[in-house]
């Protein structure tokens, strides 16, 4: 393989690299405003689902709901959807709300309803919730006004990732690393273009003192040539100061000279 297809290989790996590079740092911004501003966010939907990350593990698989279909780990990342009565939901939902107990209080739950209540006008109250890992109700019933949605599946494992991307390590390594290393190529790219710019520069240069040298060699010879031609002639015997017509008069010329000798004389 010759050197040129070495370097024509080696540009291509480059460039094939830095978009590699530039597509990660973008794809991870994005990623990092979209996460910020949808995932565990009660205000945000995406074509009516929310995006909550789980933090326990009480829906995990155990030998307690091995027969459920649905489970999830702390880390997944849970969808939800939005309901549009609350006061619509059944027995085995499972819903995501807004928790009232000591321990949760404030906090995004996501657990399965056990039983529905109901006041003693047959107007849903609320809803007993539990996890089935533990298969232990909730401190407090869920009022349907705290109900933020349905439960619609899971992406496993992506909440870890995004709870480390809004870490400072995971901001370092996902997006500042990136982009530091983007820049530090586009710097050392910027650098040898430069050199070679300066290189051409002076090749040209050099190529147009050399070729105004040779110039300048021509007309010295030229010069010498001329100058040994003088020499030859004149040691002919050939004065080359003036023309010959210049030297030898003509038969006018002559008659008119003899013309005003005579006219002198009288």
């Amino acid at each position: 393989m010759s050197k040129e297809q070495i370097k024509k290989i080696l540009g291509i790996a480059s460039k094939v690299v830095t978009w590699i590079v530039v597509a990660f740092a973008v794809f991870m911004m994005i990623f990092t405003i979209f996460s910020v501003r949808t995932f565990d966010n009660n205000e945000r939907s995406i074509f009516g689902r929310k995006f909550y990350i789980v933090q326990t593990n009480s829906m995990s698989l155990s030998e307690k709901n091995k027969d459920d279909e649905v489970h999830f780990d702390a880390g997944d990342i849970v969808i939800i959807k939005n309901v549009d009565d609350p006061y619509s939901l059944q027995a085995g939902d499972i819903i995501s709300f807004i928790s009232q107990n000591s321990v949760s209080f404030n906090e995004t739950v996501t657990h399965r309803i056990r039983e529905v209540k109901y006041n003693e006008k047959g107007r849903v109250e609320g809803y007993v919730t539990y996890g089935t890992n533990t298969d232990t109700n909730d401190e407090q019933i869920v009022e349907p006004e705290y109900v933020l949605g349905v439960y619609s599946g899971k992406l496993p494992k992506l909440g870890h990732f995004f709870q480390f991307l809004k870490s400072t390590p995971g901001y370092i390594v996902c997006i500042l690393v990136p982009f530091l290393l983007l820049i530090l190529y586009q710097g050392v790219n910027t650098v040898l273009l430069f050199k070679k710019y300066q290189k051409e520069k002076t090749a040209d240069l050099q190529a147009e003192r050399e070729q105004i040298a040779e110039e300048r060699k021509q007309s010295e010879q030229m010069l010498r040539e001329l100058e040994a031609l003088r020499e030859k002639l004149a040691q002919s015997g050939v004065d080359i100061s003036t023309p010959a017509s210049a030297q030898q008069p003509t038969t006018e010329q002559e008659s008119f000279e003899e013309k005003q000798e005579i006219f002198d004389e009288e």
